[in-house]
């Protein structure tokens, strides 16, 4: 069975349920969020959406 999620979708909800659980203030949060806003701008941007992509594909490698 596959599942396909968007990671925006997911880290979106993750980040969601920390706030609400009180584990993550809103202020860090939005500083967070507009930390990789801005780094998704960067030169270094496109090496990350590779390592993102390699360790997905390795994890959706995995067989249970």
């Amino acid at each position: 069975m596959s599942l396909n999620i968007s990671l925006v979708l997911l880290l979106g909800i993750l980040l969601a349920v920390l706030i609400r659980g009180g584990s993550l203030k809103a202020g860090p949060a939005v500083v967070s969020v507009l930390f990789g806003f801005f780094l998704a701008s960067t030169s270094i941007a496109p090496e990350i959406n590779r390592l993102v992509s390699s360790v997905v594909r390795m994890i959706g490698q995995i067989q249970l």
